[in-house]
């Protein structure tokens, strides 16, 4: 039987997160052998971790230890997609296409992989990449240093109206609309889900 050493991990969604969840299985005692959004491969067999004790410390920062499969399979498709968008700079997203991405970096069929996340999420996984593009774009208006042309080539948009239409389905307003009021309407990109 082969004891897994990986500890997957809900809601990581960003560098900070790798960072908080690290120095805090760092106090457990935990040695770390890698560790990326969502997974952290340790040296130690899990079963003879304090995951008692992980479990709390995570819960108390915001994350989740994960022990079912299916729910694995999740955070990995959301991590997936969340790291592409994030890293925008360096990766073509008008060229990426999404389906082969997760098939290939999860090893699982696509028609699997949207259907499993359909029934979980209760939405599919292109209107959950464009709810986080519409995330990543309401960051970029209200940091005031770029066109909406320039954040819609950047997020892999073919058109400035693509985004906009999007944009305005998605919150209800216009980008301008969005710009122009004083509440911070952003979501944290974990809390993502629909409208």
């Amino acid at each position: 039987m082969i004891i897994s050493n990986t500890l997957y991990i809900k809601n990581m969604v960003c560098p900070r997160c790798i960072k908080v969840v690290r120095e805090e299985l760092e106090k457990l005692g935990v040695k770390i052998k890698s560790i990326i959004l969502g997974e952290v491969e340790v040296e130690q067999p899990k079963d003879e971790l304090p995951l008692e004790k992980i479990s709390k410390i995570l819960g108390d920062n915001g994350f989740e230890l994960i022990e079912d499969s299916k729910a694995k399979i999740i955070e990995k498709i959301k991590n997936e997609i969340i790291s592409a968008i994030q890293q925008y700079e360096v990766i073509d997203l008008e060229k990426t296409n999404f389906s082969k991405l997760l098939n290939d970096t999860i090893n699982k069929d696509y028609n699997y992989l949207s259907s499993l996340f359909s029934k979980t999420e209760g939405i599919t996984i292109e209107h959950f990449i464009i709810l986080q593009k519409i995330e990543k774009t309401k960051e970029f208006i209200k940091y005031g240093e770029l066109t909406l042309s320039e954040i819609a080539y950047r997020l892999g948009y073919s058109s400035v109206q693509h985004l906009s239409r999007q944009f305005k389905s998605t919150t209800g307003m216009t980008a301008s609309e969005f710009k122009e009021s004083h509440a911070n309407l952003r979501k944290s990109i974990d809390s993502i889900k629909s409208k």
